[in-house]
């Protein structure tokens, strides 16, 4: 713990995760504030679910686009002009009536045009930090964006039941704005240039380490996106359990990841910490109860945020620095497809085969990304002892003789 203590004394890194952290708090409360909005208005999870998706395709197919923008245009210019278009589209979603089709249209627009904060801090921190504190970075980054998934689910339940669902969707909407200025505002985010890549878009999916972070974040963000789909469904959306148990499996997350920070990335770290996922996820189908539920998410949860942190370790490690926002847009991408796969499944699994079923779904997520990270262990760099930070530019140098 002193190690973290003494990462966020580093000049400009708790401002950096307070502010990226607000910025993308909504992802915490917009797929559970539009499950809960979108079952109520047509009676159906699988509508919610293809609206769920449709907004992350949008983000997938967005997400290396803008961030190769950044080495284009500049973070502030893409981020600012991202962050109206994605306000405006959830805000219409909310206030303004229509059928499936059309919310599913307009989530396609706001997921396309949700702004690059995730690629974009990560781009930052190997150049505020040492390549000795890179690692616990990410670690400790991945473990307090635990936070927006502790609380997230937790405000949109109440705010939904409580107030309405448009006021849950308004209020994840003023994070978005808020947050986004505060994180254009820093001036770590005007100091830090990204170069132009040379290579050609989706080049850098060739390295092995960036591709399989890719497929493993898609199965493991699909097997949480189900998860939530499951909660909801067991007590309704009359009930605040839901939003209680599905901050209990983020507590997990954020207990896993200041646990296992540290601990060495070797070949087998991401297949250790999916089997840890896997496994209480297989242990949650057994009984649907408040307290049951509760425990094994608690449990799936410890080797979540750790999990994450060798993703973003192993692609840092494994690409050039003007490749990085592009590498992280994949993975964020992979990341977002799989909510989307999730979501769609899960909503039409509970509606055909109830709620359990989406629970028997991500336990088959968590599972296959397991076994390919397992059988893929080869491709994982093995980081121990190793600097994680981005491999330097480089160029020909011209000289006189």
């Amino acid at each position: 713990m002193s190690s973290y203590a003494a990462l966020l004394k580093t000049p400009g890194v708790a401002r950096l995760i307070a502010a990226q952290l607000t910025a993308r708090f909504p992802f915490g409360m917009l797929s559970l504030a539009f499950l809960i909005h979108i079952e109520r208005l047509f009676d159906s999870y699988g509508a919610a679910g293809l609206v769920l998706a449709a907004m992350s395709i949008g983000q997938a197919i967005a997400g290396p686009l803008t961030s190769r923008l950044m080495g284009r245009l500049g973070m502030r210019p893409v981020i600012l002009v991202t962050m109206i278009v994605c306000a405006a589209s959830i805000i219409v979603m909310a206030v303004v009536p229509m059928p499936v089709v059309g919310l599913m249209l307009v989530g396609f627009l706001a997921g396309l045009s949700m702004p690059p904060i995730q690629p974009a801090v990560r781009t930052i921190y190997p150049k505020v930090v040492n390549s000795r504190q890179l690692s616990p970075l990410f670690a400790l980054d991945a473990s307090a964006q635990e936070i927006i998934w502790v609380l997230g689910p937790v405000i949109a339940t109440f705010v939904a039941i409580q107030v309405s669902t448009v006021a849950g969707i308004l209020l994840a909407a003023a994070f978005l704005v808020g947050g986004s200025v505060w994180f254009l505002l820093l001036p770590e985010v005007g100091r830090v240039r990204i170069p132009r890549s040379r290579r050609k878009l989706g080049v850098v999916l060739k390295k092995p380490a960036v591709l399989l972070s890719t497929v493993v974040g898609f199965m493991l963000v699909a097997a949480c996106a189900a998860v939530e789909a499951g909660v909801v469904a067991v007590f309704g959306h009359g009930s605040a359990d839901s939003g209680w148990v599905l901050g209990i499996f983020a507590i997990g997350s954020l207990i896993g990841g200041l646990a296992l920070g540290h601990a060495p990335i070797g070949p087998w770290a991401l297949a250790a910490r999916m089997l840890i996922v896997a496994a209480g996820l297989v242990l949650a189908t057994f009984w649907l109860t408040f307290w049951w539920l509760a425990f094994a998410l608690l449990l799936a949860g410890i080797g979540i945020a750790p999990a994450f942190a060798v993703l973003f370790g192993i692609v840092s490690a494994s690409v050039k620095f003007s490749d990085t926002a592009e590498a992280y847009g994949w993975v964020g991408t992979g990341q977002l497809m799989g909510a989307a796969m999730g979501s769609a499944v899960a909503g039409f699994s509970i509606d055909h085969s109830g709620a359990v079923s989406a629970i028997f779904v991500a336990a088959g997520f968590a599972a296959l990304g397991c076994i390919i990270a397992a059988l893929a262990r080869r491709h994982a760099p093995d980081l121990r002892g190793r600097d994680v930070s981005p491999i330097p530019d480089t160029e020909p140098i011209g000289v006189v003789s």
